[in-house]
């Protein structure tokens, strides 16, 4: 019922990506030297393969699930 009473999605879970988005920067650059472009690019990268491993773990569960032998790993 909140999420029918929020006006304001974004402005409601921004702390949560920014955090989430942090820890991408935090990988790349644990040290906080790079220059703040460059920081974001590997960023970026990062969470993308992140985001692609989580695909392929979901269709190897779906497939498992399914029986389908061509996904399994």
């Amino acid at each position: 019922m909140s999420w029918a009473n929020t006006a304001d999605r974004q402005g409601r879970t921004a702390a949560a990506t920014s955090s989430f988005l942090a820890r991408f920067e935090r990988q790349v650059d644990p040290q906080g030297v790079l220059d703040p472009e460059v920081r974001a690019v590997m960023a970026g990268h990062a969470r993308r393969a992140y985001m692609l491993q989580l695909a392929e773990k979901s269709a190897k569960a779906r497939a498992r699930a399914t029986g389908d032998r061509s996904l399994r790993g």
